[in-house]
């Protein structure tokens, strides 16, 4: 049995507990559907992008092996220790239904391209060009899959919140609302029927009462 107080007052709180838990669960219902909508288009973007990063790491690291056939180690090592050009990554954020997916945003020191390369053409083979040119170009790939995928993980953390409410509404709270309304009507409405019979009763019991009492009256003998 209910364990609430069967008043009128608290019949109406809990029919606007009612209306507001119901209005909310189809709040987030629509959250999650929506959220669930972008997170499969966000999972879509990823497989291509990962495949693509995939491929030109290979494509890169195919390059790499091949330069370091024909160059020694340290003459690899010596190219590349006084880099032309640096990359600045700025981290922002965009608000997607309540959740902060990251942005990624690169700017870099220069503006010549060829400034990939840190070091002169005459002592490097063509291997080694191709592998930088290739990491070069996957640069703005790889930073949209990891801002790609960590926006995943927070929409499917989010998504999985959002569900758990969903439930919590849909299979606690809306019908525990429900039984105790119920409870409540059928508590109001046995104390109606019971406050009837009541009044219905004295009032019998006063016209019982009048009408013995105009018996009474008619019969007393008149005094003269």
């Amino acid at each position: 049995m209910p364990t609430v107080n069967p008043t009128r007052m608290e019949l109406t709180r809990l029919k606007v507990k009612l209306a507001t838990a119901t209005r909310g669960h189809k709040l987030l219902k629509d959250k999650r559907d929506e959220l669930m909508r972008q997170f499969l288009d966000l999972v879509r973007v990823n497989k291509a992008l990962r495949e693509k990063v995939e491929q030109g790491l290979q494509d890169a690291n195919k390059n790499f092996v091949l330069a370091r056939s024909t160059m020694s180690s340290e003459a690899v090592e010596v190219a590349f220790m006084a880099p032309k050009q640096e990359v600045t990554v700025d981290v922002s954020t965009k608000n997607v239904m309540s959740v902060d997916i990251p942005q990624f945003t690169t700017h870099t020191r220069t503006s010549d391209i060829n400034d990939i390369y840190s070091y002169g053409f005459a002592f490097t083979s063509s291997d080694l060009d191709a592998a930088v040119q290739s990491l070069a170009e996957l640069q703005d790939d790889m930073l949209r899959l990891a801002e790609v995928e960590k926006s995943c993980q927070l929409m499917a953390a989010e998504i999985e919140k959002t569900r758990r409410r969903v439930n919590a509404l849909e299979h606690v709270m809306i019908p525990g609302y429900q039984k105790n309304i119920k409870y409540i009507t059928m508590k109001l409405d046995e104390n109606e029927r019971s406050t009837q019979i009541r009044l219905m009763k004295v009032k019998d019991m006063m016209l019982e009462d009048k009408h013995h009492y105009k018996e009474r009256t008619e019969k007393e003998p008149v005094l003269e």
